[in-house]
């Protein structure tokens, strides 16, 4: 084997073992996205399709390819804080009261401090996705109450990813709403919960997000 071959075959060795490691850690971040949506009894096709649809929106916002591959597969862990909440809580038919409401929203600060620390990229992408996912436009949101382009951008596509999957999924404490009901509360919403521009890259990509929708649609929660 001469000098030049064996430096070429130690290079494709090291590759492969790079790209294994990456989708390694890529498979990891799913599945402990999908632990977090089982506390709370949801599938794990909502993990799939917030990653999906949050894909599809960085793409129609302009982001490059690199920049929503990175959120598609940070996104899934955006409720890893509900490991951390009450069953009781999580699961309860009815209403929260006003103090298991605080409780739950603890998730996103959860969350954010298990993956604040990681030098990996994916996972500080995570945090900021867990951190602000639930925060609104016009501040009213949690846990800080930071408004407008305060809100990462990465936070505020997941916010309407997630808003969009769990209106239209069957939770315990309710049932799925129709797609035209959704439709018109993104409407309403638009400059107030959601980043307006978001919004409208939402219902330019609607055909390619109920695309989505369809092909990892849920088999009927028990």
């Amino acid at each position: 084997m001469t000098l030049a071959s064996s430096y070429a075959g130690k290079s494709l060795e090291s590759a492969l073992l790079t790209n294994e490691i990456e989708e390694t850690q890529k498979e990891i971040i799913f599945r402990m996205g999908e632990i977090g949506e089982s506390r709370s009894k949801e599938t794990g096709n909502h993990v799939k399709r917030v990653a999906e649809y949050s894909y599809i929106l960085a793409l129609g916002l302009g982001m490059s390819q690199e920049e929503a591959e990175l959120l598609k597969m940070a996104s899934p862990m955006h409720d890893i804080g509900k490991v951390a909440i009450p069953d009781a809580v999580l699961n309860k038919p009815g209403k929260l009261t006003d103090e298991e409401f605080k409780l739950m929203q603890n998730h996103t600060l959860i969350g954010y401090n298990l993956l604040k620390n990681s030098t990996r990229h994916i996972l500080k992408t995570a945090a900021v996705v867990a951190h602000e996912h639930h925060e609104k436009w016009n501040g009213r949101g949690y846990p800080r109450g930071i408004q407008g382009e305060e809100i990462h951008i990465y936070g505020r596509i997941t916010a309407i990813a997630d808003v969009f999957d769990a209106l239209g999924s069957e939770r315990v404490y309710k049932k799925a709403w129709e797609l035209d009901r959704i439709l018109q509360l993104f409407q309403e919403e638009r400059g107030q919960h959601f980043d307006p521009d978001v919004v409208d890259a939402f219902f330019k990509q609607l055909p390619a997000i109920l695309k989505v929708r369809e092909e990892y649609s849920d088999v009927a929660l028990s």
